[in-house]
């Protein structure tokens, strides 16, 4: 439960429109309750409204917290405050490939448990394959995007302008056929093809020519820096590509 401390007051004026409501708002409002705040929340309801308390205060945004009177300002301002860290939104991160990794490592062990197995290299095979799936959906969300950042460092794309648009597909059909051990002939070419040309690009524009790029690996909108996880994932395809050829073909 949350408990309001006596004597710490704050005023917060936020948005709360008929067609939006401000998510900051809402999030200052949670952490000073958090604080132990009793909070005075007044709502601007409209535009005009909102306008006028921007002109009279000499701001351009809400919400807009204060404390004792004094102006705090916005969410990420009411954060440094109290001593809480600020996410800046434009520094590079990997948070989006460990999300995809952790969930498809997780999703190939639980699917070996709802068969009734737990067998190793079954799960491994399963995490590459899933990975794959999703890595590609997240590229088709926005192919134009996608395939913008990834002409910026793929070799064969540069080549052939129309593979940065059929990557994602390639990509997926790979990884569903992988995850259903069907048509060994045509998954494995597929993966070791954009695999072994991914990773490739990826040694030479980090490595060789030493370049600072976004990785295109989640789609084009994302800051994960091109580096070393970006090989890592090309490798794991070009893996799992030789795999399924010598699963098909030895004993």
């Amino acid at each position: 439960m949350l408990m309001t401390t006596p004597g710490k007051k704050a005023v917060l004026y936020r948005m709360v429109m008929k067609d939006h409501i401000c998510p900051f708002g809402l999030k200052s409002l949670d952490l000073l309750k958090r604080e132990g705040f009793a909070v005075e929340d007044h709502w601007l309801k409209t535009r005009e409204e909102t306008n006028r308390f921007q002109q009279a205060h000499g701001v351009d945004t809400t919400p807009q917290t204060f404390i004792d009177g004094r102006r705090i300002g916005g969410n990420d301002d009411l954060r440094r405050f109290f001593g809480r860290s600020v996410k800046d939104r434009a520094a590079a991160s990997h948070a989006p490939v460990i999300a995809v990794f952790s969930m498809t490592a997780l999703m190939s062990v639980a699917a070996n448990w709802a068969v009734g197995s737990l067998d190793t290299l079954r799960t491994l095979e399963w995490f590459v394959a899933f990975s794959m799936c999703v890595l590609a959906i997240l590229k088709l969300r926005d192919l134009e995007s996608f395939s913008n950042m990834f002409l910026g460092y793929d070799l064969l794309a540069r080549r052939w302008v129309r593979y940065a648009y059929l990557y994602p597909f390639g990509e997926a059909l790979a990884g569903v056929l992988m995850v259903a051990g069907a048509l060994a002939w045509l998954a494995a070419p597929v993966a070791l093809l954009i695999g072994t040309a991914g990773a490739w690009s990826v040694f030479q524009a980090v490595y060789i020519e030493k370049r600072e790029l976004k990785c295109a690996c989640v789609g084009g909108d994302s800051n994960v820096p091109l580096g070393f996880i970006s090989l890592t994932e090309n490798l794991m395809m070009v893996a799992m590509a030789v795999w399924t050829v010598a699963k098909a073909i030895l004993p």
